[in-house]
């Protein structure tokens, strides 16, 4: 099932270096509408729910703090090919990797601080928003 919304969620670090107005800007410019958007911060708890999936993981510890070490500003998106675009345009894991003008290349720092998560999968954006949307009925 493809569907046209997508899930991110802009991640600490871009937070608290500033760059939510220009990643906002990215992202519209890119053709996506903001269909719900909230600021937040991830409780301990909350983090470790997200990430589950990644619980056996060597790096969910190092994740999990990180993810609720600030504010997070969470938002669902809507365009058509959603997942699959968004992923081209937030670029590589890797901001070394990542190519030029994508919001990773210009806005992260490294793979752990890399400034957005972008669903990636149909399946998991609608449960990755419903995970900050689901009292709303937005996604």
């Amino acid at each position: 099932m493809v569907t046209n919304r997508t899930f991110t969620m802009l991640k600490p670090d871009a937070v608290e270096a500033g760059h939510i107005g220009a990643i906002l800007e990215k992202i519209n410019g890119a053709g996506f509408r903001i269909v719900s958007m909230e600021m937040t911060q991830l409780s301990r708890k909350d983090a470790q729910k997200f990430y589950e999936v990644h619980s056996e993981r060597p790096f969910y510890g190092e994740l999990v703090d990180y993810m609720s070490s600030g504010p997070i500003v969470a938002a669902i998106l809507e365009k058509d090919n959603a997942v699959a675009d968004f992923r081209t345009l937030i670029g590589a894991t890797n901001p070394a990797e990542a190519a030029e003008g994508t919001i990773r290349k210009l806005y992260a720092t490294s793979i752990a601080a890399n400034a957005i998560h972008g669903s990636d999968s149909d399946e998991n954006a609608e449960i990755e928003g419903s995970f900050f949307f689901a009292k709303r009925a937005q996604y």
